[in-house]
């Protein structure tokens, strides 16, 4: 799915665009060592975490969008770190169970 369905998918306000993304798989998760692990290319990060090593980290996995949830703010050197990355931003009121269900058309990659 492109970077804007996510969005919509999730009810989310885009911070940072990444317009023409393609996503092609979901993980939810706050532990950064564990996302390291097992997110991978073109993935979207559902996810509390909403500070720098975030990025750093999606920047390390080739993640192309994190779904931060619970309508947490991003702080701007957050933002700025993603924008310089290519790191796409969504904030949503949704819990992380209901943004993971309602991205779940997505076919689960193993790896």
């Amino acid at each position: 799915m492109k970077f804007e369905e996510l969005a919509e998918k999730v009810q989310g306000t885009v911070i940072v665009p990444n317009n023409g993304a393609e996503i092609t798989s979901v993980y939810t998760g706050d532990l950064l060592s564990d996302v390291m692990g097992h997110c991978g290319d073109e993935s979207a990060l559902v996810t509390v975490q909403n500070h720098l090593n975030a990025i750093a980290v999606c920047t390390l996995a080739g993640v192309e969008a994190v779904v931060i949830c619970h309508s947490r703010p991003v702080p701007d050197d957050m933002r700025e770190a993603a924008e310089r990355e290519g790191v796409g931003i969504i904030t949503t009121a949704m819990s992380q169970f209901a943004a993971s269900v309602a991205l779940s058309s997505l076919e689960p990659s193993v790896k």
